[in-house]
C-alpha cells in the first residue's frame, strides 16, 4: 500500500492570502501546503480521501490517472470543494465515480452540487456520481475494506478510516476510548495537529503528540497544519523520533 499526501494544510492552505509571516514567506517547499487530502494505492486500486479546493492541482501534480472511488471524512468546504473535477475520470474511465459518505455529508453535497444530483435530464458534461452511503461500520470500496473511526470536530462527527495497518484522521479534537481501540496496532497513523496554541476544534501540537504516544504507533504523521505551527524545519526538531510533520507530495509505503 502506498499513501501520498496530496495536501497537508489547513482550510486556508499555506501560504495564506496576504500573510507575510515567516512560514508563509518560507522558501522551503515543505512549508507550502495545499488543503488536506490523501491518495491511497492498495491492491491495484486507487482512492482519494476528500476532494478539497486543490483537488485538480493535486491530481495533476501526482499524475494520478485513474481513480476507483472518493471517500469523504465530513462536509466542510476544504474537504469537498473539488468534487466537480471527478468528471475528468468519468470521461477517461467511461463510468460513474463512487463516492462514499455518511447520509449527513451526502445531504450537504446534494445541496452544494444540486446540478450533479438532480433527477431527470441533466446538463451534459457534469460529474457522473454513484452514491455509496456509509455509517460507522466497516465497508468495502471496490473490494478494499475500510474501517471508519468516528471522532469529534468540536461537536461535528467526522470519520477517520483504517485500511489494513494504516489509519487516517483529520479534523478532530476528541476520540473516544472505544474508537481508539480501532486505531491500536496500526503501523502508521496520520492525525491532525493544527498549531501550537489550543484550538476549539482541532488537536494542537501537544495534544497530538500525547495521543500518538498513548496509542504507541510505529510512526505518526501530523497533517492539517496551519501557518501558526511554525516552519517545518524548526518544528521537526521538537518531535520524538517516531513522529514527524507530513508534507505535500510525501509518500509512505506499508
Amino acid at each position: 500500500m502506498k499513501i501520498t499526501f496530496l495536501g497537508t494544510g489547513t482550510s486556508q492552505g499555506i501560504p495564506v492570502i496576504a500573510c507575510n509571516c515567516d512560514v508563509c514567506t518560507s522558501l522551503d517547499f515543505r512549508d507550502q501546503r495545499l488543503r488536506t487530502s490523501i491518495h491511497i494505492e492498495v491492491e491495484g486500486k486507487s482512492f482519494v480521501i476528500d476532494t478539497g479546493p486543490d483537488f485538480r492541482q493535486q491530481m495533476l501534480r501526482e499524475r494520478i490517472n485513474s481513480l476507483d472511488g472518493v471517500i469523504y471524512t465530513h462536509e466542510h468546504k476544504d474537504h469537498t470543494a473539488g468534487l466537480d473535477d471527478v468528471r475528468a475520470y468519468n470521461f477517461i474511465q467511461k463510468k460513474e465515480m463512487p463516492i462514499y459518505a455518511t447520509e449527513r455529508v451526502l445531504n450537504q453535497l446534494k445541496m452544494e452540487y444540486s446540478y450533479i444530483f438532480t433527477t431527470g435530464k441533466k446538463y451534459p458534461g457534469i460529474p457522473q456520481i454513484r452514491i455509496e452511503k456509509i455509517t460507522n461500520n466497516p465497508f468495502e470500496a471496490d473490494g478494499i475494506k475500510f474501517t471508519p473511526i468516528e471522532v469529534l470536530h468540536l461537536k461535528l462527527p467526522v470519520l477517520g478510516f483504517r485500511i489494513n495497518d494504516f489509519t487516517y484522521i483529520t479534523d478532530a479534537n476528541y476520540i473516544s476510548e472505544e474508537e481508539k481501540e480501532k486505531i491500536k496496532g496500526s503501523k502508521a497513523l496520520v492525525i491532525n495537529a493544527l498549531q501550537k496554541a489550543e484550538h476549539i476544534s482541532h488537536f494542537n501540537f501537544e495534544q497530538a503528540v500525547a495521543l500518538a504516544q498513548e496509542l504507541n504507533i510505529d510512526h505518526t504523521y501530523f497533517t492539517h497544519l496551519s501557518h501558526r505551527m511554525g516552519r517545518h524545519s524548526e518544528v521537526e526538531k521538537e518531535l520524538p523520533e517516531n513522529i514527524s510533520l507530513a508534507f505535500d507530495g510525501q509518500q509512505i509505503e506499508l
